[in-house]
């Protein structure tokens, strides 16, 4: 898989992960200690994103703040989908030119 899918599809990982971590917390507002996930995203050397899961320091959930994130990720997911799509358009071009 070449770098442009490759990034674009860490970057579709990434906002997949930040939807899970988000819902998840929102499913568990009402549950008593309950500390929220948080996705930890950092850049890899060769381009895209990693991520991690980890736990917040202290119990609580603000479900405006986890809305907020989840509309954030599918606003990333659809950037990067849009990068997919433009790469099939670009190499169907170039196929086509070559034919």
């Amino acid at each position: 898989m070449n770098s442009i899918t490759s990034i674009a599809l860490s970057g579709l990982q990434a906002a997949q992960s930040s939807m899970q971590a988000s819902a998840h917390n929102i499913a568990n507002a009402d549950t008593p200690n309950f500390r929220p996930q948080q996705v930890v995203q950092q850049a890899r050397p060769d381009g895209g994103v990693e991520v991690d899961f980890v736990r917040a320091p202290r119990p609580g959930v603000s479900l405006e703040a986890d809305m907020g994130v989840m509309l954030r990720a599918k606003n990333a997911g659809l950037a990067n989908l849009s990068v997919f799509h433009a790469f099939d358009r670009m190499t169907g071009s170039l196929l086509d030119s070559k034919a």
